[in-house]
């Protein structure tokens, strides 16, 4: 490309054009590592959360266990009430 000696200001113009072309990609590859920073900063947590939900749900009680330790404790109950005690 040849420079246009009658033309200085599409020069100065051009310029200008490449520094905000260069502006712009500077933004989006630094909006582009924050989104993929972020992105496996949510694998991470995510990751954790399942692993947290996994033993949570080994160490709870299961319904009927629970059901029938409480059916036991009435039954306890109304025998004791029932001998008189």
């Amino acid at each position: 490309m040849t420079a246009d000696p009658e033309h200085p200001v599409v020069q100065g113009e051009l310029a200008e054009l490449r520094r905000r072309l260069d502006v712009a990609y500077a933004r989006v590859e630094g909006g582009h590592a924050l989104l993929s920073h972020r992105t496996e900063e949510t694998a991470k947590e995510l990751a954790d959360l399942s692993t947290r939900l996994t033993a949570l749900e080994h160490a709870r009680w299961p319904l009927p266990s629970v059901a029938v330790l409480t059916a036991l404790g009435a039954l306890v109950v109304a025998v004791w009430q029932a001998l008189g005690h």
